[in-house]
């Protein structure tokens, strides 16, 4: 039995209530494949019953794709990732092998962004373009570029299946409640917040998708939808779009604080970078 690296509600699969501290396991069989379900109690979202993964509202044929590492398309960008890694670029004459031995040793890393470090809300984002610019000599990339998004599903596979634990106290915590506050605030002429669609209305269906919680433990994602691998912050522009509304800047203070609001939703789900949706 395989063990799969999603850490979900059991109640999805058979019906169970979570306890508020419980971890336990379920079985589910995808093609006659089975697989060790690993559960994660509700974490911070007060107005949720249970905390899931945006996986299980998928088809089955997309779990599996995104269960296989070789049919996975999210694996084209890290392969154009390690590439990257091991290339040199800017005035210092560096890659980013030069100072990081094995990319390995950012397992972890993932769970823990977003992060507050100086009074601001630090993303893998900035940690990759502080390194280029800083340290490299290089010019940064573009936030949600094709060479960003392929570089941060490299750093994020490091951590895949463990849990997501960002901090939200001490200096965080303004920035967690400032994006608590854009989760819940209706903007655009459908008059919708993110709340509506991923706490009132998940695991229905909204046109051909079914909406899930919106959690962000699955970013950088391959959408089959338009065939590229999309970064959390291109997700969040697309939202607002839909909504009609004029969407934030794409690596700004307003994206970060829904983003670490956001991943604190998922506190227990594990990284699935990358993972496969619609």
């Amino acid at each position: 039995m395989k063990t799969l690296k999603v850490l979900v509600s059991t109640a999805c699969f058979v019906g169970m209530a979570v306890s508020t501290h419980a971890e336990e396991s379920a079985a589910l069989s995808i093609d006659g494949q089975e697989f060790t379900i690993q559960t994660a109690a509700p974490a911070h979202a007060e107005n949720l019953d249970e905390v899931t993964s945006g996986w299980i509202y998928r088809a089955k044929e997309t779990q599996a794709l995104q269960l296989d590492d070789f049919d996975n398309p999210g694996f084209v960008f890290v392969d154009q990732a390690i590439d990257l890694w091991n290339e040199v670029d800017g005035g210092e004459g560096k890659a980013c092998a030069s100072c990081h031995d094995d990319v390995e040793q950012f397992a972890g890393l993932r769970t823990t962004l977003p992060r507050v470090e100086g009074g601001k809300v630090v993303t893998m984002e900035d940690l990759v373009n502080t390194c280029r610019t800083d340290h490299m000599g290089a010019e940064p990339w573009k936030y949600s570029g094709g060479q960003m998004t392929a570089m941060t599903a490299l750093i994020g596979l490091q951590s895949r299946g463990m849990p997501m634990n960002v901090a939200i106290d001490g200096e965080a915590a303004e920035f967690w409640e400032e994006g608590k506050e854009l989760y819940y605030t209706r903007v655009g002429q459908l008059d919708m917040a993110c709340s509506n669609c991923h706490e009132d209305n998940y695991d229905t269906m909204i046109r051909a998708d079914h909406l899930s919680q919106g959690q962000t433990n699955g970013f950088p994602t391959y959408r089959l939808k338009n065939a590229k691998l999309n970064s959390t912050h291109a997700r969040f522009k697309g939202c607002m779009k839909n909504i009609r509304a004029e969407p934030y800047k794409v690596g700004g203070e307003e994206f970060k604080s829904l983003e670490l609001y956001i991943a604190s939703r998922g506190q227990g789900l594990s990284v699935e970078t990358p993972s496969v949706r619609n």
